[in-house]
């Protein structure tokens, strides 16, 4: 009787084990990160022209001047997961706070390869590149990982209010005024917008670095 049946017995056996896995798999998928468009955001920090876009949105090419007077392009961010942030170097707030976290951030993603940092200044008329070199020396900035950029007022207004979603209007008298915020920006090598957080809490700090490694699932899995 067991002859007669075992290659039965061995089949369904199999296909419960196979039927089991794939349950399994089901059941226990990987986290994904939400894509983020402007229609999901504050709209005080985006620009009319993009506020109901709700698909299809990414990070427009830009070119601006770094610490080192190189010029940085989205070229360099290509294929990369970065997180970006807006501030100016005489803040007296909470840009302290925040340049230490991305200090921090630094620090934790140093040997990294597949992350990178880009912090804009919204006040390129003072911070010059001699000034964000100093700033850059003085926060002991990597430059083979973290990039302070400077560049036409305009071109960061836009790429801020358009692209990136994380900066208020200023004066509404003064054109391309600009009023950072706290907001630190995951974005994912897609150029898409991945995340926010608040870069004066370490918490939050915490949150974007395991979301990072959630993006690097995703992009870089391990073979």
């Amino acid at each position: 009787m067991w002859k007669k049946y075992k290659s039965l017995l061995l089949f369904f056996s199999y296909f419960s084990v196979i039927f089991l896995v794939i349950a399994y798999r089901l059941m226990v998928q990987e986290p994904k990160l939400k894509v983020w468009y402007p229609a999901d955001v504050n709209p005080k920090l985006v620009d009319t022209s993009v506020q109901f876009i709700r698909k299809d949105h990414k990070i427009a090419d830009f070119s601006f001047i770094n610490q080192n007077g190189q010029t940085i392009t989205n070229k360099n961010y290509e294929g990369k997961i970065y997180v970006a942030d807006f501030f100016f170097t005489t803040c007296p707030s909470i840009c302290p706070i925040m340049k230490d976290h991305m200090v921090f951030l630094q620090k934790e993603l140093q040997n990294n390869p597949n992350v990178l940092l880009l912090s804009h200044t919204v006040m390129p008329e003072i911070d010059s590149v001699q000034v964000l070199k100093a700033y850059a020396l003085k926060k002991g900035v990597d430059d083979k990982k973290w990039n302070l950029v400077t560049g036409n007022k305009k071109d960061i207004f836009y790429l801020a209010r358009t692209s990136y979603l994380a900066v208020e209007t200023g004066n509404p008298e003064e054109l391309y005024d600009m009023v950072h915020t706290e907001n630190f920006v995951l974005v994912d090598p897609k150029k898409q917008v991945r995340g926010f957080y608040d870069g004066t809490n370490m918490e939050d700090m915490k949150k974007l670095l395991n979301d990072i490694q959630i993006l690097e699932k995703e992009f870089f899995p391990k073979k």
